[in-house]
């Protein structure tokens, strides 16, 4: 039985909405009404089909307040972080509407003779995409808006717990001028999402969420022979060799770890810390959790960086709660925070260390605010480590020397490898991992290259 879509406050728990699921007829007409959608969008003008997401990136920045609030009600999201996401959402919005014709533009190829050949970049048809809670407005828009701008058409289920945001960004989409059928939002189940990529209509499909979905997805995909993008988890290192300030390097791996309560695929979930900085590093990472206190999301505290607010659902606490204790019972050690709360979604940010390498906890990801520490004596110890996962989405090295940071960031087996910076994210800086974190880019111009018919033109003269 599929979860139902209601929105669950994650501060007490309480279920504040409901909304039905799709009726099987209803999931019929929206891919009747995408097909049809799709044949009338791919051929307008890419100027035009731009034009409409302009103005899309022009509301998620007018209604950026009203879907923070939307967001900090449903999944506890921090307002202020709210409001960056749904700007980053706008300037996705923009980036593709600005550079859609250079991305999608026809590529000459030398024949060496008097025919000329190219390399058309065309659009497939109707697309779904699922996605999560963890950033409901910028994981739409980075799927959404290469895509609309080619001329495809989407099909978008979203989370069970953000159906408000869902409806909030179709109502942006039909605001903003994009016609009916062009951009549909579902409330599938999951027995109707195996149904959407088996219709013959739909001719690929997105997913950003767990191993565990984007196993079943990717099977659902490779039995019908479409293309599929998946962004999964992620247990990226962030390896310090060395410091001028080691306490300020703590407070920036702290933040970084703790940014939408530790509830983001490519955050900094292992920090491996060179041997004579270990210890200060550490300290100041106990410090800093033991000075953490729980606020309401709503509230302008959230922006604080001594407060937390609560995870995503009351369901998520109690699974990361169970990891917690699992990893205890393996060998590591509980330094501060750790607690769940007796009602919501509340867990206090844990510091962690001793992990055992090769327990089964240490291969899973941390979804939430526990800063995981490890101690190496050399590069290459911290370099074994760090690859060291199933994971492979991003990483990053510091250190006072660059060239010693980039030689070992090199190695990473990583989508995304960054120095002396915990992470790498605009617009145009291309987003996805390697092994089990999935396969496929998001963002930059290899966000418009994935569901393309990378078609060949050939004329004989």
């Amino acid at each position: 039985m599929s979860p139902q879509y209601r929105v669950q406050n994650p501060v007490d728990n309480q279920v504040i909405e409901t909304f039905p699921s799709a009726s099987d007829a209803s999931i019929e007409q929206t891919l009747a009404d995408s097909a049809t959608a799709y044949r009338e969008w791919s051929a307008l003008p890419l100027a035009t089909r731009a034009a409409a997401v302009t103005r899309v990136g022009e509301l998620f920045e007018d209604r950026k307040e009203e879907l923070a609030e939307i967001a900090a009600t449903e999944m506890g999201k921090p307002l202020h972080e709210g409001i960056e996401e749904a700007e980053f959402a706008s300037a996705i919005m923009h980036y593709f509407a600005d550079n859609g014709a250079a991305f999608s533009a026809e590529q000459e190829i030398p024949t060496g003779g008097d025919a000329r050949a190219f390399i058309r970049r065309l659009p497939i048809g109707p697309l779904l995409g699922v996605m999560p809670w963890n950033f409901p407005y910028y994981q739409i828009a980075r799927f959404a808006a290469p895509n609309l701008v080619l001329g495809n058409t989407i099909v978008l289920k979203d989370a069970e717990i953000c159906p408000r945001s869902a409806v909030a960004v179709q109502q942006i989409m039909d605001d903003a001028g994009i016609p009916h059928g062009v951009y549909s939002n579902v409330f599938a189940t999951h027995e109707q999402i195996g149904t959407i990529i088996a219709d013959p209509r739909v001719q690929g499909v997105s997913l950003t969420g767990s191993e565990r979905a984007g196993s079943i997805i990717g099977a659902q995909a490779g039995k019908n022979l479409k293309k599929a993008v998946l962004e999964l988890g992620g247990s990226d290192p962030f390896v310090l060799l060395d410091a001028a300030d080691v306490k300020a390097a703590a407070r920036l791996a702290w933040n970084t770890r703790m940014y939408n309560t530790g509830q983001a695929c490519n955050s900094n979930k292992r920090m491996i810390v060179m041997d004579d900085i270990y210890d200060e590093f550490l300290t100041e990472l106990v410090d800093l959790a033991n000075k953490a206190r729980p606020v309401d999301p709503h509230s302008p505290e959230s922006a604080a960086d001594d407060t937390y607010c609560p995870l995503s659902s009351r369901d998520a606490a109690e699974n990361l709660d169970a990891q917690l204790r699992r990893a205890v019972a393996a060998g590591a050690t509980v330094h501060a925070g750790g607690e769940l709360a007796a009602e919501g979604a509340y867990f206090s940010p844990a510091v962690l260390s001793d992990v055992p390498v090769g327990s089964d906890v240490y291969y899973e990801e941390l979804f939430g605010p526990v800063a995981t520490v490890y101690r190496v004596a050399s590069d290459a110890e911290a370099l074994e480590l760090a690859n060291n996962t199933q994971f492979g989405l991003g990483g990053t090295v510091y250190s006072q020397d660059p060239e010693r940071a980039a030689a070992l960031s090199r190695r990473l087996e990583v989508g995304m490898a960054c120095v002396n910076t915990p992470s790498a994210e605009s617009s145009e800086l291309p987003f996805g991992g390697v092994k089990r974190s999935g396969f496929g880019r998001e963002l930059g111009p290899l966000g418009m290259d994935e569901f393309v018919n990378k078609q060949l033109y050939y004329v004989e003269k």
